[in-house]
């Protein structure tokens, strides 16, 4: 492998776990907004590096865009830009960390018990997840799935709007002023 390129993998890894601890270390609900903004675009130029073109795009479209300016918008929205500093949860940083612990032991001990051989990587094709490909997967042999999809899509954005229409006071039109009735006492 050419150094050129371990180091482009190096340095999207390293932007990738930086970027997650990131994430989860802030207080600020913002900043970790934007450190997953980081990270989705990392993964998608690894996505780009390892030869998935299609993915890497959608990934930094979707989720690094439309998805990320949804959680940023929410966020402002609610005014939850900062953090409790107490934990609602007595225990639960400790918690954390054992099940981190815990997790990591399992990966090692899959790696060190596992018992089937090292495998080749099989050669897949140049055209293979190209985006002219997964078009025509999608619209003729999956046209049915991806139709229902946008419906159930298209449905939820009906009900999200509908709900989030709130019949409050209205107030007077400028111009036409309300009768007082007079007080009796």
């Amino acid at each position: 492998m050419d150094i050129g390129v371990l180091l482009v993998y190096a340095i999207l890894g390293l932007t990738v776990i930086v970027s997650a601890i990131g994430l989860i270390v802030s207080r600020n609900a913002l900043y970790s907004a934007l450190f997953l903004v980081v990270n989705f675009i990392a993964v998608g130029l690894l996505y780009l590096a390892l030869g998935a073109p299609f993915i890497a795009f959608a990934q930094i479209t979707v989720y690094a865009g439309s998805i990320m300016v949804l959680f940023i918008f929410v966020i402002m929205l609610l005014g939850a830009e900062n953090l409790m500093l107490e934990e609602p949860l007595r225990g639960q940083r400790a918690l954390g960390i054992l099940l981190a612990v815990i997790f990591l032991a399992e990966i090692v001990l899959y790696y060190l018990l596992r018992t089937t051989p090292h495998q080749s990587i099989p050669i897949i094709p140049q055209t293979f997840a190209s985006p002219a490909e997964i078009g025509m997967l999608l619209f003729n042999r999956y046209l049915l799935p991806f139709e229902v999809t946008a419906f159930i899509l298209l449905a939820a954005t009906v009900g999200a709007i509908l709900l989030s229409k709130h019949e409050g006071p209205t107030r007077p039109k400028p111009g036409i002023q309300k009768p007082e009735t007079p007080v009796e006492g």
